[in-house]
Formats: C-alpha cells, structure tokens, sequence
C-alpha cells in the first residue's frame, strides 16, 4: 500500500508541474527550470563519477578504460548542459503563451503511461517482490531505462508533428522536434528542422550551431569541411555563441587538447550568456585543467615507462581477462591491416590499436574494448563480458553491435581524423562464425 501512495504522490507532483507553467506563464521560469534541469545533471555526473572511480580504486577497471569513461562522462554532461542552453534561450526568445491544450494533452498521455506500464510490468504483488534474479536484472536496468527514454522521445516526436500540421509556423515545436530527433540519433530529420526553423526566424548563430552539432555527431564526431562551414557562420554572426564555442571544447577535450578545450568554454564564462549553466561548465574547465596539469607531469614518466609496460601488457591483460566473468557471448573477431596502410605504419612508431563494440542504439560507451599494438596484427580476440567497462554495460546486455578497429595516429581514445579504421554494423553478439575486419578506411 505504500508502494502504490508513493506512485500516487509521484503522479501528482509530475502533473503539477506539467501545469505550472500554464498557471503562471513567467518568462523567468526558463531560466529556472533550465538551471533545476542543470543542477540534475551536475549531482548524477558526480554520482557517476564517484563509481567510476570506487570501481578504479577496487581494480575492477584498468586505466585507459578508466579514463575513456571519465572522457565519455564529461562529453554526456556538457551535451546535457548545451541542449538545455539551447532550449531555454529558444524558450525565452519566444515569449509565447502556453496553450491549455499542451498541459491537458501532456497529462492525459502521462496518466494513460503510468496506468499502461502498471499493467505490462504486472501488479503490485509483483512489483514489490523481490525476484531471485534480482542481481541480473539490475544489470538490466540501465538498458531497459534508456529503450523507456526512446519510446518516450518516439512518442514526444509523434505529438510534435501533430502540433507542426495544424500550426506549421510555430519555430519553438521546430526547433524542440529537432533538439529530439538530435537526442534519438536521427541526425538528418533534426537538420532538416532545425532548417525550417531557420525559413521561419531568420539565419541566428545558435541555430547554425544546433545544425554543426548534428552534423558533428552524424559524421562520428568529427568535424569536417562541412561541419566547420556551419562552426564558421556561427561564429561570424556571434564569436561567442554558447552552442558553437561548447561544441568546440567538447571536441577538443574528447581530442585531449586540452587547453583549446578550456578557450572555447572560458569565452562562454565569460559572456555570461542567459541560459547557460555558467556553474557547470566552470567545473568542465576546472576539470580541463587539471587533466592539463595531469598530463604535463605524467608525460616524462610515461615515456621512460612505456616500453616496460609495453612488453609486458599482452600478459597482464590476459592474466586480467582470466579473473574476471568471462560467461555469455564470445564474439571472436580477426583484425588485421590492409597492405597499403601497414607498409604506411611500418615506416614510423609502432601505433595503438583500439578494438570495441558499442551498442547499435547511439550509446557511445563501449560494451566490450581491448588495447593493443598495430604490430601485434594480424590476429584474433574474443570480445566478451570481461573486457565490459561496467558491470552494468556488457555485451551481454545487448542483442546486436557495432565492432569498431581504429588504428590512433595519436594514441587517445575516440575516432580523430587522421586515424585508420575498420567497422562491422549491426553484429549479433551470439554469431559463431569469426567477424573479419581488415583496416583499410582513413578517417578524414
């Protein structure tokens, strides 16, 4: 019984809130609900940054996948801390009172999904039990939010087009279709509304810059002629557009240039642009520095270092590999280079080799990832649920990958231009037969 009081309370609180900003239809409220939003952000990437690191310190995770989560966690906050700059400063620009039909559509839909997921997922009985598989399914939990996050996106976009037909000038339903179809990964659908927003309003820098983003992310983040002809009109217009300039360090902190990375953002700092959670990003560039001084101090060990640690990685890692779980898929995969590309590499120092699965639903953390040299190819490994970065996020955990191999000109985690790859879309993670990957792609 307090199980359902709480769901009661719950349900109540988020119709409220839905109907809030019909009641007072406040300007200010943008800001507000946009640093609230910010604020959320903030205390779950320091939860999330808190077990990284206890996983770190318990030696669950070696440090080049402790480093490349901390990388992908930074790059989720400061995507998290531009969409919400971007849809608050549309929000405010617009000053347009809220219709009585947005609330009572948005509350008759939560209703009907509350009531709906209460049934599928069976009754309170079953809900509050624990069942023996509890451990497994908290694995699962995480996957099953993130499909929940998409049939809500899915059904978000849906009502979308329903209001652009009946009102097919009304840019703030344009500009918010786009910013959804962004976070779903249909980069193309989101140009082509962030476009019609554009015929409607007029060419604006944050505009062009929403189109950089998805462009950017559509071209597996990197930034090429046509990306930076978007970067550069924007900046034309305002050399200190929140959306460009955050783009722009997240490139280059993903890039581990640093101190490009803390540029762009302290030129936002410093503007002091409505909207923007000058809070946050000051912790991105605190963060920013200190991988900066991080670096500057590790490098001259990390090169008398290196050719010890080198010769003995292929033992350690499979002393590793050996007291971890190695249950569920074992996706055997060859690597090896193409003719042109490995006379290419023999001419010069000996390159690292990243290897890894990452879901097919636009997750970019990797499910399963192994390390090694361009002269160790070719050859064959398993990817499997020991190389998982999380407990939580295994190969297992899904049915289908994407198999990347990216020879790095630089040595960082990540797809830069410059780099060599080879990637296989869409592989079941139960196939028995060995994947081929010959890398023979130059990434530009």
């Amino acid at each position: 019984m307090e199980f359902l009081v709480i769901g009661l309370i719950f349900l109540i609180l988020l119709l409220l809130m839905v109907w809030r900003p019909f009641f007072k239809q406040k300007t200010e409220q943008v800001s507000v609900s946009g640093n609230l939003r910010d604020e959320t952000n903030v205390r779950l990437y320091h939860e999330h940054k808190q077990e990284i690191e206890k996983d770190y310190r318990e030696n669950r995770m070696d440090e080049e996948n402790y480093q490349y989560l901390l990388a992908e966690l930074d790059n989720t906050l400061l995507q998290d801390i531009e969409s919400t700059a971007k849809a608050d400063n549309v929000a405010i620009g617009m000053g347009k009172k809220y219709s009585p039909f947005w609330p009572l559509g948005l509350s008759v839909f939560i209703i009907i999904f509350s009531v709906a997921l209460y049934n599928k997922q069976g009754s309170y009985k079953l809900i509050t039990e624990l069942p023996a598989g509890h451990g497994q399914q908290q694995a699962m939990s995480a996957d099953k939010m993130l499909k929940q996050r998409e049939i809500q996106a899915m059904a978000h976009i849906e009502k979308l087009q329903q209001h652009i037909e009946a009102t097919p000038e009304d840019s703030e339903a344009w500009y918010n279709l786009g910013q959804t179809y962004v976070a779903v990964g249909s980069f193309d659908e989101a140009i082509a509304a962030f476009t019609q927003v554009m015929k409607i309003e007029g060419e604006h820098a944050d505009l062009l810059g929403a189109i950089a983003q998805a462009l950017y992310y559509k071209n597996d983040q990197q930034i090429n002629v046509q990306v930076q002809e978007y970067i550069d009109k924007a900046l034309a217009l305002d050399v200190n557009d929140a959306s460009t300039n955050i783009l722009l360090g997240m490139h280059n902190f993903i890039g581990e240039n640093y101190q490009s990375a803390i540029t762009y953002w302290q030129r936002v700092i410093d503007a002091n642009n409505q909207g923007v959670n000058i809070e946050a990003l000051t912790e991105a560039v605190a963060e920013a520095k200190n991988r900066l001084g991080n670096f500057a101090s590790n490098s001259a060990g990390n090169q008398a270092s290196n050719s010890a640690a080198n010769s003995a990685s292929s033992s350690a890692a499979s002393s590793k590999n050996e007291a971890k779980d190695t249950s569920g898929p074992q996706l055997k995969v060859s690597v090896s280079l193409s003719d042109d590309i490995a006379k290419q590499l023999a001419q010069g120092e000996d390159r690292v080799v990243f290897i890894y699965a990452v879901p097919t639903n636009g997750q970019r953390m990797p499910l399963a990832a192994v390390k090694m040299k361009a002269s160790d190819l070719p050859t064959v490994i398993v990817l499997n649920n020991s190389q998982a970065m999380s407990s939580e996020h295994t190969i297992g955990s899904v049915d289908n990958v994407h198999v990347y191999a990216i020879v790095s000109m630089q040595g960082g985690v990540g797809i830069k231009s410059g780099d060599y790859k080879a990637e296989a879309l869409g592989i079941d993670v139960n196939r028995t037969e060995t994947l081929e990957l010959i890398v023979n792609k130059l990434v530009e």
